[in-house]
C-alpha cells in the first residue's frame, strides 16, 4: 500500500517512513526537501498519485500565533484538496494531547483549527494525539527559564519517546480509519516540575527548577490535567531514564 508521509524527513516522519517500509508498504517521505510542499501545494498532485493513505506529521517553522495558524490551515486545506482529487481513503494527522483544554495557546488553537478542517473534509480520518516528546524536553526547559531559573507549573506530565509516537502513528496508518482520535502518552506520569528537576540533574544542568503555579507553557498556564491523556490512552514502552541512557548526547 502506498502511504505518503507529509513531513516525512523530520523527527517523527522519518521514523514513520521507516516503520511503514519495514511492514512492506510503499512509504513516501514528502517534504520540501523532497520537492513536496503542502504549504504552497508544490508536488502534492504527483506525490499523492496512487496513495491509499496520507500521514501528516508536518510542523510549523514558527510558533507565533498568526504564523502557526496560517501554516496549519493553509497546508491542511491544500493537502485535503489534493487527497480528494487523488481519491485517498485515509487521512492521518498527528496532534497534541490537551488541545481543547488550553485553547488560548496559539499552537493548540492552530491544531484545533487543523482538526476541524479534517473532520469536515469528508475524507475518512484518524487523529493521533500525543503528549510532549522526550526529544523536546530541553527546549521546554529553555522556554521556561527566567533569570537563570526554570519556572515549571506543578501539574501532571506524561512525556513520550518519538519512537513510540512513530509506532502509534504507523499502526494507525496501516489500519482502518478511526473517524475519531486516539491518545498516546509515555509509560510514566510525573509532576512536571519534578520531571524537569530530575532531567536537569541528569543533564548536569545547574539551573534550579522552581515550581510555579503561574508558570506558562509556551504562553499559556496549563491546568492539572491539560497535558496528560485520559483513560484508555495507548502508552509507550520507553521510559525517560531508558531513553536518556540511549541518547546521552542529548
Amino acid at each position: 500500500m502506498k502511504i505518503v508521509v507529509i513531513g516525512g524527513t523530520g523527527l517523527i516522519g522519518s521514523k514513520v517512513v521507516a516503520r511503514l517500509t519495514q511492514e512492506g508498504h510503499e512509504a513516501v517521505a514528502a517534504s520540501p526537501r523532497t520537492g513536496v510542499n503542502a504549504l504552497t501545494g508544490e508536488g502534492l498532485e504527483q506525490a499523492l498519485t496512487g496513495a491509499r493513505a496520507v500521514v501528516d506529521v508536518s510542523n510549523s517553522p514558527s510558533f507565533e500565533r498568526a504564523e502557526v495558524m496560517e501554516f496549519f490551515e493553509t497546508s491542511t486545506r491544500n493537502l485535503l484538496a489534493a487527497e480528494a482529487a487523488a481519491g485517498v481513503g485515509h487521512h492521518v494527522a498527528l496532534s497534541v494531547v490537551g488541545t481543547e483544554r488550553m485553547p488560548d495557546n496559539g499552537y493548540f488553537a492552530a491544531k484545533i483549527a487543523q482538526e476541524r478542517l479534517i473532520e469536515k473534509s469528508g475524507i475518512p480520518f484518524s487523529l493521533v494525539h500525543a503528549t510532549q516528546f522526550f526529544e523536546f524536553a530541553r527546549a521546554i526547559a529553555d522556554e521556561a527559564t527566567v533569570d537563570g531559573e526554570v519556572h515549571i507549573a506543578p501539574v501532571r506530565f506524561q512525556p513520550i519517546a518519538a519512537d513510540d509516537v512513530a509506532d502509534a502513528v504507523a499502526r494507525v496508518a496501516m489500519g482502518a480509519p478511526l473517524n475519531g482520535r486516539i491518545e498516546v502518552g509515555g509509560p510514566e506520569q510525573y509532576r512536571m516540575d519534578e520531571f524537569f528537576r530530575e532531567a536537569l540533574a541528569a543533564w548536569g544542568d545547574p539551573r534550579e527548577v522552581v515550581a510555579d503555579e503561574r508558570a506558562r507553557y509556551f504562553g499559556s498556564v496549563p491546568g492539572e490535567r491539560t497535558l496528560v491523556p485520559g483513560d484508555g490512552a495507548r502508552l509507550g514502552q520507553v521510559s525517560y531514564r531508558d531513553w536518556l541512557a540511549r541518547n546521552p548526547a542529548r
